[in-house]
């Protein structure tokens, strides 16, 4: 299999599915939003979305399954499984608030070895492969260089349906606050981890994620130079619904911040 033109096809079907939803966003009535849950919006654009991300990567890659946001398909591949968010950020787009994204990842048995994050606003395609470097529209991209937390930009999620361990979290974000230049909440993981890939945030942190949230943004942060952990040690990241990313410089810093106050980790 050759990833790196795989990649690029997949970049293809990103944008134009990210051109499909921009298109929408120009019109979108938000009394056409559907609840999954509490605070847990879904959309029609979130659905169109993820049907036409399957049938493309159906083709480009037959003997694939599926791991989706929406369950368009959860058809499991032996080997080869596409993880897919449709629309990462769907709060910010029933919104209006110009921050969202397409984030695409293929899963080789249990390792990333592919990840796109398409930014769908800014025309941005976020893309890397296992060993190939992680690179932004075409140019490559490396993490930044900041040697410590106070030098840098945190970017986090804030909890919005499981409340059980906010006075914890809010006790973490306390500390980052007092130690670094400040922290970002943009409301798409796959944003914030295609952020860090190419230096804008030093670190991100956020618990209570899905492996659709996080598994196309961790591979860039990787191929990019950075680090990808769980909390407080390595681990499951993608399936594990916590995790740490950062130029690897921080690691040990955000490692020790969220130790002060993170007593437990997510069941």
């Amino acid at each position: 299999m050759n990833l790196q033109q795989l990649c690029q096809n997949t970049n293809i079907i990103a944008r134009r599915v990210g051109a499909f939803i921009k298109r929408e966003a120009a019109t979108f009535d938000r009394s056409k939003v559907e609840m999954k849950g509490f605070n847990n919006l879904v959309s029609y654009v979130d659905k169109e979305a993820e049907k036409q991300l399957v049938e493309a990567l159906r083709e480009l890659l037959p003997e694939a399954g599926f791991i989706t946001e929406e369950e368009t398909d959860n058809t499991k591949g032996e080997r080869f499984n596409w993880i897919i968010d449709p629309l990462d950020g769907t709060t910010n787009f029933t919104h209006g608030l110009p921050l969202f994204s397409v984030s695409i990842a293929l899963l080789d048995q249990d390792e990333v070895v592919l990840g796109v994050v398409y930014e769908v606003n800014k025309d941005e395609c976020f893309y890397a492969t296992k060993g190939g470097g992680a690179f932004l529209n075409d140019n490559p991209i490396q993490v930044s260089a900041a040697k410590g937390l106070k030098d840098s930009l945190i970017a986090t999620g804030f909890p919005y349906y499981e409340f059980g361990m906010t006075q914890q979290y809010l006790q973490v974000l306390g500390g980052f606050m007092g130690k670094s230049h400040g922290v970002r909440r943009l409301g798409s993981a796959a944003l914030d981890l295609a952020y860090v890939a190419v230096g804008r945030f030093e670190g991100f942190f956020e618990f209570n994620l899905n492996a659709w949230d996080v598994a196309g943004g961790a591979i860039i942060v990787q191929e990019a130079g950075g680090r990808v952990t769980k909390f407080m040690e390595e681990g499951d990241y993608i399936f594990g619904r916590e995790i740490v990313a950062s130029n690897g410089n921080i690691h040990q810093e955000m490692f020790d911040t969220i130790a002060e106050h993170w007593k437990q980790s997510i069941p």
